[in-house]
């Protein structure tokens, strides 16, 4: 028989050994030192083909070895064929850094490569375009074209009172219908020294809100009825009254503008503060 039958056919029995037995120590070890023993002695073993010999000191070796925990791979690999020669490339150790053991491990993570698309995408800017703004519900103020619309009448005048130093500028309206909403505007050319001295109406004062204001070169006086407020049928005057330069005073660029609605129309007059006169020449 080739040694290598023998190798082979020891190997397998040598597992079969090491998967089906329960070894006991205390055999396996007597095993072992009679079989030491029977080496040194002469008797008829001695006649059977040394490899037999040697073949049993190796099984007994083996169970040992198996009960010390290195099982049946120690023993195949004590019988293994003859090794053949490989070659195992290790790579060098590199090198530590000089302060690779006295800095913690950054926890920080590193930044995406050049050309990679972060997985967390930004929030997308809508593509439904917005909704057009709404039209507002209240019609736009009419434009005033005289003194008369609808309703309305409507005169400018300088106060008789007026003198070198101070003037006032009467607005005049007279209404047929009852009004829900009024605004009066007074509009004081700047003709030098123009200052506000002061402003009232007959109407409550209660049911206004007056505003006075420079405006492009204009000292601007403004009447507004309060929400839920009214102004009766009648003939009502809102008047500014202004300081200005020492002597006589040319109202002819003052204005005023008046917008009111009744029974839900709106209305609109305007004039200014020429002097009127009658067909027979009274002022």
């Amino acid at each position: 028989m080739r040694q290598q039958d023998v190798h082979d056919e020891l190997r397998a029995r040598l597992h079969e050994a090491a998967e089906a037995h329960e070894p006991d120590r205390a055999r396996i070890l007597a095993r072992v030192e009679r079989g030491m023993a029977a080496q040194g002695r002469p008797s008829h073993r001695a006649t059977l083909p040394p490899v037999f010999g040697w073949v049993r000191v190796v099984s007994a070796t083996a169970a040992v070895a198996a009960v010390l925990g290195v099982g049946g791979y120690a023993v195949a690999s004590a019988v293994k064929d003859p090794p053949t020669e490989k070659t195992v490339a290790v790579s060098p150790t590199p090198s530590a850094s000089p302060d690779a053991t006295s800095r913690p491990p950054s926890r920080t993570a590193a930044p995406p490569a050049p050309g990679v698309t972060s997985t967390h995408s930004s929030p997308k800017a809508s593509s439904t375009p917005s909704s057009a703004p709404k039209t507002s519900a209240t019609p736009a103020a009419p434009v005033a074209k005289g003194e008369e619309d609808g309703p309305l009448w409507s005169d400018g005048s300088v106060d008789p009172h007026s003198n070198d130093f101070w003037a006032q500028s009467d607005v005049t309206l007279k209404t047929s219908g009852q009004l829900t909403a009024l605004t009066v505007q007074l509009k004081v050319a700047q003709t030098g020294g123009v200052s506000n001295a002061g402003a009232w109406r007959s109407l409550p004062e209660t049911d206004f809100t007056q505003t006075v204001t420079e405006q492009d070169g204009f000292l601007v006086y403004t009447w507004t009825l309060k929400p839920g407020s009214k102004v009766a049928v009648g003939e009502w005057v809102f008047a500014g009254q202004y300081n200005h330069r020492q002597g006589g005073r040319d109202a002819k660029n003052d204005t005023y503008t008046i917008t009111g609605t009744a029974s839900g129309k709106q209305y609109a007059v305007t004039g200014d503060f020429a002097t009127h006169t009658t067909a027979d020449g009274d002022s």
